[in-house]
């Protein structure tokens, strides 16, 4: 009786085992169907993650770019700036466009290969007389994945380009307008106070008393400015009109004195007149030309304005420098202008002969020799004249330049929203779960446990189902996945693709990559630190304005965070997965066991056996899924290894 139970416990412990070896089965078949999902899903974060990295390097990469094109020291290399980040927009445009075709495919084929894969495990777990055939059920079938960032978003890199090379062509036109304005202000300051020796400023030092706030000095023509020049001369004329004396008692040296003393008048008057301002983007200056010469003093009021005394004398009205003239004899007359005497209306005092020629040599001598305030007084103002002229110029191409950065803000922003347009929505085939269905055919039980004591047992066809799901890893890094991606990728990489103005674009690109998952957060460091590094490369008001148009841009994108632990396979209640599964017939578990053909290993059988319909599927032993583009040139296939699933056996 002992042995009859021992032998008997030992038949029903095999039976009872081969029977839950399928359930076993079954466990690692669901296991096996949902561990496909998984690994698409990461590929399929991988490929969003690296287009829209991509995208985002080159777009900064263009940005800064385009800045340092308005930046005259760096505006060389920021040409090669925008041609290395229209690059690599062009490639990440190709690798989008690649990357959604070869998505689309692999992920119409994870019904097939979730089936696939859960038929060669089960196929792989049969052991002689022992046998077991089944299918994974991707749990739904079809796919509600969205990648806004790869379908369809193309950026107009051609368009990028012609704004660049617009910019640049108005930018290089602003800077070599500033070179001659700076140029000719330059020459202005000289005359002014820039030229060591004689200039206006040491002139007005030597001829004058003026203090040293009313002649003040510049040691550069960049501090200094042409109102100075001018505020100088008004200064110097008024305190040589109150302060000019004869230089002797005679007539001839009171004459003198009372030309120079007109002239400077003339002069004061003339400077306080004159402005030199800046006023609805143009400039203006009134700083006259003072006459040179006795010809030129005939054009002016000096030779117009009656101002010089006459008197009756017995040879009709006679022109004096003044009231004490020793000439006049008769009574004294109305005040002429030297106009009437060289008209006839007056006739010259035969002791000062006093004439416009005399009034002619105060300027001539002053402005013929550099010991003269008036020689570099007309040298600054010929210089302002030629300053204001370019200036203009240069402000015009300021309002041309203005406009035009505009216009490549404008091309920045609308990158900007197509690399920003909603975030990628992974949801495959297989979703909600994957469903296993597997069966064992009869089997007997060893010889050994046929005896006296007990009969063999005899186990007829047996199924079971089971379930599995995704499930995040709470303890994952967000990074791990992609910064082990991207050290293979930059292993590869024949180069770094170093540029001036961003450093390493790879390196970029690997930044914003493991940034992937707060890529919002990500992208405005990135901004913030490569848009102001270019403050200290002498950026002026257009190139600040755009560098800050951009970065605002930047700032106001608001991508959401993408989640990036990893997925992995977990047993689950069948019914949660049938429940979703949109598929009646699911409902009738012990049918679709019953419709399993056993001993039949292909996958596309055994699903047409349930009823599950699959489309086109993969069938090479390899599959990529797109080229991923170098910044320096070249490209890394993405290619997901189907060997196993598929059933062959290099083992790879």
């Amino acid at each position: 009786m002992v042995l009859t139970l021992a032998f008997s416990s030992v038949t029903a412990v095999w039976s009872l085992s081969r029977a839950g070896d399928v359930q076993v089965s079954a466990d690692s078949a669901a296991l096996a169907g949902a561990n496909v999902v998984s690994s698409y899903t990461t590929a399929a974060t991988v490929v969003d993650a690296s287009v829209a990295s991509l995208g985002f390097a080159g777009l900064l990469t263009t940005g800064v770019g385009l800045v340092g094109l308005l930046i005259p020291p760096v505006s060389a290399a920021a040409s090669e700036v925008v041609d290395t980040g229209v690059r690599i927009l062009d490639a990440r445009n190709r690798f989008a466009a690649s990357a959604s075709e070869g998505l689309q495919k692999l992920e119409s084929s994870l019904p097939y290969l979730v089936g696939a894969n859960a038929a060669r495990l089960c196929a792989a777990q049969s052991t002689g007389s022992l046998s077991y055939s089944g299918v994974a059920l991707a749990v739904p079938r079809d796919s509600a994945s969205e990648f806004p960032a790869i379908e369809g978003a193309k950026i107009d890199t051609e368009g990028l380009s012609d704004v660049a090379d617009d910019l640049e062509e108005v930018a290089d036109e602003l800077e070599k307008a500033s070179e001659a304005t700076a140029a000719a202000k330059e020459r202005a300051w000289i005359a002014d106070c820039g030229r060591d020796g004689m200039n206006m400023q040491e002139r007005a030092t030597r001829l004058s008393g003026l203090s040293a706030s009313e002649n003040p000095d510049y040691a550069s023509s960049i501090t200094w400015d042409p109102i100075v020049g001018l505020r100088r001369a008004r200064a110097y004329y008024r305190w040589r009109a109150e302060h000019e004396q004869a230089e002797g008692s005679s007539a001839e040296a009171r004459a003198d004195s009372a030309a120079r003393r007109a002239f400077y008048r003339y002069a004061s008057k003339q400077m306080d007149r004159a402005t030199i301002e800046e006023r609805d983007g143009r400039v203006i200056s009134t700083v006259p030309l003072l006459p040179k010469n006795t010809s030129e003093v005939r054009r002016t009021s000096l030779y117009t304005d009656p101002v010089w005394q006459s008197s009756e004398e017995p040879g009709g009205t006679t022109l004096h420098y003044g009231a004490d003239c020793p000439g006049i004899t008769g009574p004294l007359g109305s005040l002429i202008s030297l106009a009437t005497l060289a008209g006839g209306g007056a006739r010259e005092c035969e002791v000062c002969h006093f004439d416009v020629g005399d009034l002619g040599k105060t300027p001539a001598a002053s402005t013929s020799i550099d010991n003269g305030f008036e020689y570099h007084l007309r040298e600054f103002t010929l210089a302002l004249d030629e300053y204001v002229e370019c200036r203009n110029r240069e402000l015009a191409l300021e309002r041309e330049a203005r406009d035009q950065a505009d216009v490549a803000g404008d091309a920045f922003e609308e990158a900007l929203s197509v690399l920003g347009s909603k975030r990628p929505r992974i949801a495959p085939p297989g979703r909600y779960g994957c469903l296993s269905l597997v069966v064992s055919g009869e089997v007997v039980s060893p010889e050994e446990l046929d005896t006296a004591f007990s009969e063999a047992a005899t186990l007829d066809r047996r199924g079971a189902i089971s379930a599995a799901v995704l499930a995040s890893e709470a303890e994952t890094e967000q990074n791990n996945v992609l910064s082990s991606f991207f050290a293979t990728i930059e292993e590869r990489s024949s180069s770094d693709g170093v540029v001036g103005l961003v450093g390493s674009v790879m390196d970029l690109w690997g930044l914003l990559l493991v940034s992937y998952g707060d890529l919002s957060q990500g992208l405005s460091d990135m901004a913030d630190d490569l848009l102001g590094s270019l403050d200290g490369m002498g950026a002026g008001p257009i190139a600040s304005w755009l560098r800050d148009r951009l970065g605002d841009a930047v700032h106001a994108l608001d991508l959401e965070p993408v989640d990036l632990r990893l997925k992995k396979p977990v047993l689950t209640d069948t019914s949660n997965v049938i429940a979703r599964s949109g598929m009646a017939s699911l409902g009738d578990a012990q049918g679709l066991l019953r419709s399993i053909p056993l001993g039949t290993t292909d996958p596309g059988a055994l699903l047409q056996a349930v009823g599950y319909q699959v489309g086109d599927y993969i069938v090479s032993a390899e599959f990529t899924i797109a080229e991923i583009p170098l910044p320096a040139g070249g490209s890394i296939p993405l290619t997901i290894r189907l060997r196993d699933v598929l059933g062959t056996s290099d083992g790879r």
